[in-house]
């Protein structure tokens, strides 16, 4: 012992599944039961502004996926990537390895935080496709019936059948997991059973109540 703190550092689980699962809303979820969270979407919109990617981007793409105020609009984007050939491979190759550091800085200052949160929570939609699952201590799936995604993903305006196509299938991702739900009910439903994980991984009860409607 030389004095100083032990230092235990915090469960680091992964948050995967399908686009139009509701991910992002197990995430939030977590997140008010008192987890420290990292949404995917947060990290590439850093990712996005940084401006060795944007001229990479543009270069391949065209300066029309360049909004306004100088960042990518990936509303412009993501069609002329999938589009394109090679397109998706190329921003894979872009920003993974930028996403993946982004990430690992992120886990290191929770974990260095005094006192660390109970849990650190990471949403990674291409988990398993990018071999990374063994990066986490635990890997959570949230899945739902593809109708269901299907619909959400309508919603949203994007194309499911190009996005879900570079997944692998649903019943892969459950199956290599250490725990999954399916989110075809409502949010509290979703929110009891991470309330249960968030106590079976972080030791200690969730924060938030449960509404029950």
């Amino acid at each position: 012992m030389t004095g100083g703190r032990d230092v235990v550092a915090p469960p680091c689980l992964a948050l995967t599944g399908g686009i139009g699962a509701g991910k992002s809303a197990a995430l939030a979820a977590f997140a008010r039961c008192g987890a420290s969270t990292l949404s995917s979407d947060d990290v590439v919109h850093a990712v996005h502004r940084d401006p060795e990617v944007i001229a990479a981007v543009a270069g391949r793409f065209g300066p029309e996926v360049v909004g306004p105020s100088g960042e990518i609009d990936r509303a412009v984007l993501g069609p002329r990537a999938f589009a394109q050939e090679g397109g998706i491979a190329f921003l894979e190759s872009l920003l993974h390895p930028r996403v993946g550091d982004a990430r690992r800085d992120w886990v290191a200052a929770e974990a260095a935080r005094d006192p660390a949160p109970a849990l650190l929570v990471c949403e990674v939609p291409v988990l398993f496709e990018a071999g990374i699952a063994d990066q986490f201590d635990a890997v959570l799936v949230v899945t739902a019936s593809e109708d269901v995604r299907r619909a959400r993903v309508a919603a949203r305006g994007q194309d499911f059948d190009a996005r879900s196509a570079r997944q692998l299938p649903e019943a892969e991702k459950v199956a290599r997991s250490d725990g999954a739900y399916v989110n075809d009910g409502d949010m509290a439903a979703l929110g009891s059973w991470v309330a249960d994980r968030y106590a079976e991984y972080a030791g200690r009860p969730c924060d938030a109540p449960i509404d029950p409607h």
